[in-house]
């Protein structure tokens, strides 16, 4: 029998095959499997051609080729792909192996998985991979979580595989997230951080165009500046690039000709569901995931258009002032967003490890995503030092150089949210992030009102700023009588 393979993978769509070429380009070999067996022929004879690859035509074909302990991992459709690939595997693996989820999975599942393969004395892996179809081949940011025993297994693997970073390009973007479904979940706040990220470009992208009137190549010129300092970015980089493509025609430009209703995958409503349950403001994911919606609402939109009305930009009487500066306050707007958008992501990661009681290191999770995944940007470094200094730290915006960075910023904020409101364009992540940051360093807020409501119509109860207790008053017979 040939020598047995280093890793087993089942999978071969695009990011599959990258993540097996990734892996045996680290020098380990690796058997492959695919349920359509004519793509492993494909594979074998195509992309992996004289590489150290063994195709496979079965599940139990795959699992005589691997090494003990085995090390299979599963990139296929979340869901109920996931545990019927499970099932199939089990009879042919021994203890002490370990099954690994790469899919974008809801992480409760992987919670669930964890459990019930640990029962049969194999070992479960649930890991967030980002980065794309490039990141998969190139160097994805990792993101492991589930049975802990299985991390020295596949640590060596999976850091060989990861994007680097550092001054030496030596430090893997891959480490240990916590125990079951840990890994899965920070996978989920990237993604939804990455909502947010992006609506915000594209509200930037709206000022910019329609209240500066900055064309496509003064458009990337602003963000290849952009990405030269504080918002140094994967995003940034390739906004710009997207603002120099021109179409087929070769004159007008592809991203003005492109639908303006967007997609999504689901990763985001994960997020903002799971902060309602936590009882925890991830307003900007929620609001960006209703962004998108309201984007695929095309036909009520162009209907709504001819009906109702708004201010002319053109004709709005709005001056911005200066170009360059009003170009500097929307990228000060958009820098003291992002910013909320993270701290609000970090504080459901929190509210999160709480309930489940995962021992989340949030200074590691940040270099995480500091290389390969979409959301990777250089200020991950500033958030990396910030929980590294103060591990318990409650806000991101608390830290002296959020904090500094948000007030330097707040004017020219302000100044952008006025100006879309005035000229009737719709910056809804701009508006959320400073509302959010008002509301959030405001020691008091009008609940106080709310709560009156509360026990008016339902004894609801009250708590009281002068004494403890939970009260309760017959607001009606205390009421002064309106006028007859």
């Amino acid at each position: 029998m040939a020598e047995q393979c280093d890793f087993g993978l089942i999978g071969l769509a695009v990011m599959g095959e990258n993540l097996a070429l990734n892996v045996e380009s680290r020098g380990y070999s690796v058997a492959v499997f695919n349920r359509t067996t004519e793509k492993v022929d494909e594979f074998i004879n195509g992309r992996a051609k004289g590489k150290k690859f063994v195709g496979c035509h079965s599940i139990e074909e795959l699992v005589k080729n691997l090494k003990t302990p085995r090390k299979v991992m599963m990139m296929v459709k979340a869901g109920e792909a996931v545990d019927a690939l499970i099932e199939q595997l089990l009879p042919h693996m021994s203890p002490g192996d370990v099954l690994i989820d790469g899919g974008n999975e809801y992480y409760a599942n992987t919670e669930r998985r964890t459990k019930y393969i640990e029962e049969k004395g194999l070992l479960y892996i649930g890991t967030g991979v980002s980065g794309g179809e490039e990141g998969a081949l190139k160097g994805p940011s990792m993101m492991p979580g589930g049975s802990e025993k299985a991390w020295p297994l596949v640590k060596p693997i999976f850091q060989a595989i990861a994007a680097k970073v550092g001054p030496n390009n030596d430090i893997p973007c891959c480490e240990w997230v916590g125990p079951r479904g840990a890994g899965h979940y920070v996978k989920m706040v990237h993604n939804g951080i990455e909502y947010g990220d992006m609506q915000l470009i594209c509200e930037a992208y709206l000022m910019l165009k329609e209240a500066a009137g900055l064309t496509n190549d003064e458009l990337y010129d602003v963000f290849d500046e952009w990405n030269r300092g504080e918002l140094e970015s994967y995003l940034i980089e390739i906004t710009r690039d997207i603002f120099s493509v021109k179409d087929e025609d070769g004159k007008s430009y592809l991203v003005d000709n492109i639908l303006d209703s967007a997609g999504a995958k689901g990763t985001g409503k994960w997020m903002s569901q799971l902060a309602l349950d936590l009882g925890v403001p991830s307003t900007m994911v929620t609001e960006a995931v209703y962004a998108r919606a309201l984007s695929a609402m095309k036909k009520a939109r162009v209907n709504a258009s001819k009906v109702l009305s708004g201010p002319d930009v053109k004709s709005s009487g709005v001056n911005i002032g200066d170009k360059k500066q009003f170009i500097e306050a929307v990228r000060q707007a958009l820098y003291a967003s992002k910013i909320c958008s993270y701290a609000q992501g970090y504080v459901q990661l929190q509210a999160a490890a709480k309930e489940h009681d995962w021992p989340l290191n949030y200074g590691d999770i940040a270099l995480l995503w500091r290389g390969g995944c979409i959301i990777r940007a250089a200020f991950l470094e500033r958030i990396k030092e910030a929980f590294d200094a103060q591990p318990d730290l409650e806000n991101l915006l608390l830290h002296p150089y959020f904090a500094e960075a948000t007030k330097k910023a707040q004017a020219a904020w302000r100044q952008v949210v006025v100006t879309a409101t005035q000229m009737g364009l719709p910056v809804i992540e701009f508006s959320n992030a400073l509302a959010y940051y008002d509301s959030l360093r405001r020691e008091r807020l009008p609940a106080n009102l709310l709560q009156a409501q509360r026990d008016y119509f339902g004894a609801h109860t009250y708590e009281r700023l002068d004494k403890p207790g939970k009260f309760h008053t017959d607001w009606l017979s205390k009421r002064r009588t309106p006028k007859a």
